[in-house]
């Protein structure tokens, strides 16, 4: 059955046990997902900055055609044509040249930005379950909230089988799902630092509105990715709609991290100390009676045991799908990876400052990227993607945006303590840098890459077999498999 726009579907009966990890932005792209899900395993693609990328893309030529073929199965033809429009450059940019700048996120949701996530969503996940039967994901954080509705509604256009979502405390996205499969109008309350009790931040989408018609969407299941069973029980009981089940995320996977419970301690390395009080009681996770898989760490056969006599579904592994053949981080990035887990010195430093969001984020030291000090001080802040933006509420009640990783003086002009800037690292950058479509800079530089990867990094060598320099998702499946 070809994957449409009126496509229904029946979700899946919960046969996997791996999840590949979504992560992004782009590393689990559609190709690494359409793999895992041919292999009958649930393939997640990253909706992180897929707006952006979708954009930098067609400025790169759209080499190998994938996005025009899905563009042309976008059931708004005419959308579609504005963003080829828009962002298409036959041939493709020169690597110098810099790409068409898109609008930054904003609640009142722009047009243009609106249409461009709405596309780049349903092309990510039509390309993913292309010619295939298998299931498809795509993960989503709480913390990016305004691009939340638009991203919903294109990989449901696109019979998205499951969403997942962790970074906070995603409790309306069930009852948005229901919405858009019943044809109606979602609204989202966004997170507003300062605002006042009487104060309501929200957008609201209607699908009919902005497509020119009613769609007949597929319900996609929803995983909540959480740290503990308090939020796991939250979650259960008061959000606006059906949870489908948990992946109970431990701190020892690649990305963000859940702060420690309790009062912040560092280790004599500066890593965020983790103790009993951050272990899931597995027992309890078992009482909610929905369907769980444990992450962080559980990338061996050994341990995917481990996970089932624990009365878990399975396991979601990243690090170690992040540096396989379909991934797309850039060869260069691999190599390096690779070449570090093989001599046995691969390093990830669990930053507590990193991220504008807080969060603690986990970083792969490598050479000639914003890991090293020295480098990350002689970037010119910037930021122009504006993903990791925080909404605040100013004097007048209306709403500003602002970044700990943006030039100080403008943080601290909207308002920032200007210690919250020390050590962030503008990941919105970096991230696309890392798949190699990072921003050319005037003085012929591009941005620089921050690679993230959870502590399996460390045991990668383990799958490049009979002398390979590389290895496949059909191998990491095959492994976690066996044994």
């Amino acid at each position: 059955m070809p994957v449409g726009f009126y496509r229904k579907q029946e979700n899946s009966t919960l046969a996997f046990t791996i999840i590949q990890g979504g992560m992004g932005v782009g590393v689990s792209g559609w190709p690494l997902a359409r793999a895992v899900s041919q292999l009958g395993q649930l393939g997640v693609v990253s909706g992180t900055g897929l707006a952006v990328m979708l954009s930098r893309r067609l400025g790169r030529g759209d080499p190998g055609g994938h996005i025009r073929r899905a563009l042309a199965k976008f059931p708004v033809p005419a959308m579609a044509q504005r963003i080829l429009d828009r962002y298409y450059v036959a041939g493709g940019k020169g690597s110098d040249e810099a790409f068409t700048p898109v609008t930054m996120p904003r609640i009142e949701l722009p047009l243009p930005f609106l249409e461009l996530t709405v596309v780049a969503n349903f092309v990510e996940v039509w390309l993913a379950k292309e010619g295939h039967d298998g299931v498809v994901g795509i993960n989503y954080l709480e913390k990016m909230q305004i691009p939340t509705l638009p991203q919903l509604l294109g990989s449901m256009l696109a019979g998205v089988d499951y969403i997942l979502m962790g970074a906070g405390i995603p409790r309306s996205i069930p009852g948005i799902l229901d919405a858009f499969a019943a044809g109606k109008a979602a609204e989202m309350r966004f997170d507003v630092e300062d605002a006042r009790p009487d104060d309501h931040f929200t957008c609201r989408l209607d699908p009919t509105q902005v497509l020119g018609m009613t769609p007949n969407l597929a319900r996609p299941k929803f995983l909540a990715i959480v740290a503990s069973v308090v939020l796991a029980m939250t979650l259960a009981r008061k959000s606006n709609g059906r949870v489908d089940g948990f992946v109970v995320e431990g701190p020892t996977a690649g990305g963000h991290n859940a702060p420690p419970r309790g009062p912040l301690k560092l280790s004599e390395l500066g890593e965020p100390v983790y103790g009993q009080r951050d272990d899931v009681d597995l027992a309890a996770m078992r009482e909610l009676g929905l369907p769980f898989w444990l992450a962080g760490g559980f990338a061996e056969p050994g341990r995917l045991k481990e996970a089932l006599a624990a009365g878990a579904q399975g396991i979601q592994v990243g690090t170690v799908f992040a540096f396989c053949a379909e991934s797309s981080v850039t060869e260069e990035l691999k190599r390096q990876v690779l070449g570090l887990s093989r001599s046995g010195t691969a390093v990830v430093f669990t930053d507590p400052q990193a991220s504008p969001t807080g969060f603690p984020f986990k970083v792969s030291r490598l050479e000639g990227t914003l890991s090293e000090p020295q480098t990350y001080e002689q970037r010119t802040r910037t930021c122009d993607i504006g993903g990791l933006r925080r909404l605040y509420r100013r004097e007048d009640g209306t709403v500003g945006y602002r970044c700990p990783a943006e030039p100080v003086e403008q943080y601290v002009a909207k308002g920032g303590n200007e210690a919250d800037t020390l050590g962030r690292k503008c990941l919105c950058n970096a991230l696309f840098a890392n798949i190699g479509l990072g921003q050319p800079l005037e003085d012929g530089q591009h941005e620089l890459a921050l690679v993230t990867a959870g502590d399996d990094v460390v045991r990668l060598s383990r799958l490049l077999k009979d002398g390979r320099e590389t290895y496949t998702a059909r191998d990491v499946v095959e492994y976690l498999l066996g044994g």
